[in-house]
Parts: structure tokens; sequence; C-alpha cells
């Protein structure tokens, strides 16, 4: 992967070098590891993007770099503070929440700008004012979670499982289960894991289905989703499955049986089957380059690229702007601009970096993402 890695970051220094200066972009993310799925798609995405940039000629060209911080926050400040001696201009932050919370810091502390692709937690922007999200922040994803399941009416019996150690599921389901109640769904079991007890979810499991769970909702990443799926198959439970952004990457996950995810509803900013010719370009060429489907974490990495395209330009600003003189530039932009992009249409930011878009329902039918509205 390594070697997959340099020889991508320098095709995108050579194609931006050939026009002149380029704007250094650093980010972060799993990109070895279990949670690699996640860093690599949002690199991949982002490489696109600044690719495509690039190939147009213009005045902002850019040139891209990741480091490797598997998903561990230690390891993402020595990752940040690599590209901070580097040269990093502006930043993409981290790709997962904790790691994010790390990184968003130092951003904060060295006046260098960051838009995370996909770090969802509350605390990566709170009392920063130069931190922002292209994804949803926690707490939206589990009252829009509860609102989507309520007013589609697929459940009124509902059971979570949650990581009580993870902020990211952890977000989810404290809004998600304030929720509920609102949107007249009760929460008739409600169970957690750790690291350590996350392979045998039986008895998670068994209280949903005995207390008559229609629906249970899945705030966490695919890999316990997984498992979760298949023991709930191998002991005859049935119930409609819901998860989050995390679960995107579940189908690309080596070794699992798709069929186990059939039905499977989750809340997403992206679809790959949309029809818009932005969509299905980033699609086409996602799929030419590297031979799958892109999930959201890719495409909320391609946006981000196009994101600063777009506020670089509208600020006039010139690579060889300092750091913090860039800062202030970007903070202007992203609290007064509005972005179209592949994960939203008409996507603004609030000054506490929390993006505004909306959600796209979808289910995992024969094998692929099929929209539901």
């Amino acid at each position: 992967m390594k070697k997959v890695l340099v020889c991508s970051l320098l095709v995108l220094a050579m194609s931006a070098s050939a026009f002149g200066a380029a704007f250094k972009v650093g980010g972060t993310g799993p990109l070895t590891g279990g949670a690699a799925i996640y860093g690599t798609a949002a690199m991949r995405g982002a490489q696109i993007a600044a690719e495509e940039i690039n190939a147009m000629g213009g005045d902002i060209q850019f040139e891209l770099r990741y480091e490797d911080d598997t998903h561990d926050a230690e390891k993402a400040v020595n990752a940040y503070n690599a590209l901070k001696d580097w040269g990093m201009q502006v930043s993409l932050g981290s790709v997962t929440s904790k790691p994010a919370e790390a990184t968003a810091a130092e951003n904060f502390a060295d006046r260098i700008f960051a838009l995370t692709p996909s770090a969802s937690s509350a605390a990566v922007t709170e009392g920063k004012d130069n931190v922002f999200q292209m994804c949803f922040v926690d707490p939206n994803q589990g009252s829009a979670s509860a609102q989507y399941i309520g007013e589609k009416g697929f459940a009124k019996k509902v059971a979570v499982i949650w990581k009580n150690d993870d902020v990211y599921s952890k977000g989810i389901r404290d809004t998600f289960v304030e929720k509920a109640p609102s949107f007249g769904l009760e929460i008739v079991s409600e169970t957690a894991f750790a690291d350590g007890n996350d392979t045998d979810f039986s008895v998670q499991l068994t209280d949903a289905k005995e207390k008559g769970a229609e629906l249970v909702f899945l705030p966490m990443y695919y890999q316990p989703a997984s498992l979760i799926l298949a023991q709930a198959q191998a002991m005859g439970y049935a119930p409609k499955w819901f998860g989050v952004d995390g679960m995107d990457g579940i189908l690309t996950m080596e070794g699992f049986d798709k069929s186990l995810a059939e039905g499977v509803m989750l809340l997403t900013p992206f679809n790959a089957d949309a029809k818009d010719e932005r969509t299905q370009n980033f699609v086409k060429k996602y799929q030419e380059k590297y031979g799958e489907i892109p999930n959201q974490f890719a495409a909320d990495g391609y946006d981000c690229v196009y994101a600063y395209y777009q506020a670089l330009t509208q600020a006039k600003a010139t690579p060889d702007m300092d750091a913090e003189t860039l800062c202030q530039k970007m903070i202007e932009q992203f609290t007064t601009m509005t972005f179209n992009g592949v994960t939203g249409e008409n996507v603004r930011w609030a000054k506490n970096g929390e993006v505004s878009k909306d959600p796209k329902g979808m289910v995992i039918k024969d094998g692929a993402y099929v929209g539901l509205d």
C-alpha cells in the first residue's frame, strides 16, 4: 500500500508542478489497519479531485499528501506534524473522529484551516473557528435517523446496539435515544459493547429479539455490524436493520457475504446511483481507477478538495500565502459560501464548522446501495 501511496502522491505533485506553484494540502487517515477502508477511500476521492483540478491548468493547483494514522490519535498527531514540516497550507484534517479530535487541536493552535471529509464527532470542531466538517455531525445523524425511521413508519419497537468506548457511536446513540420518542419510536432494548468484547453479540441480539424489536439501530462502523448481521442470521432473528454512514464500506469488506446485508438501510449524503452528471462522472472515474464503486468517504474527500478549490478561487488566494493568512481567508469563505458537490446541493457551513446538507435514505439491494426516496 505504501508504494501505491507514494506513486499517487508523486503523480499529483508532478501534475501540479507542471503549471507552477501549488497549494499544499495535507490530511491524515487510516491507510492501513482495520479502518483502512475509510482512509483509503477519502484519500482516493481527494486524489481524483486534485488530478481533475490540476488538469484544468488554472491558477489554483494542488499538491496533495496523505499520512497514515492507523486510526490512532497519537499517531495522527505525529502524521500531522510531518505534514506541517512538509509545508501544509490547508488541511483535510483526519478521516476518523478520535484522531481528528487530536489533530483539530493542532490545526487550531497552528492556525492551519482544516476541512475534514468524515470525522463527525462534535468535539472535532467545538471551540475551533478554523476546523470545519464535510460530513454530518454525530448528533445530527442520530436525530435524522430517528426522524427518518419514524416518518417512514419502518417500525415502532426499536433496539439499539452501540459501542460505548467510541465517540462516534456514542454521539449518534445519545441523540437517537433522546429524539426517538418524539417520532413515535419505543426503545425496547438498548445494549452496548466495547473493545475486547466485540466479537460475540449473542447477549445483545437475544435481548432485542426477546423484547420484540422490529428494527435494530446500529450506530457503528461496518466491522462489528458485519458480525452482528451474521450472528443474527445464525440465530434466526430477522428484524429490519438501520445503520449510519460508518456502515458504508460493508459491501467491500474482504470476505463478507453481501447477502447478509440485504435490506440494510442507512442515511448517507451520497448516492452512487444518482443521475446527475457530476456524480456519474465521479463514479465512472473512480471505478476505472480503483475497480470499485466509491463510498461516501470517497465522495466526501472528493467534495473537500472541490470546496477548497471554490473557496481559494473566490478568496483570490495564491500559493505564496502562508497558512495563517489562508486560514483567515478560508474562515471568511466557508462561513458565507454555498457549495454544490456529489454529497449535496446548496451546502453551507455554520460558524462552528457544522455542515448543512440533506441526507439520503439508502437500502442495500442485490449487493448494491439503492435510493429509498
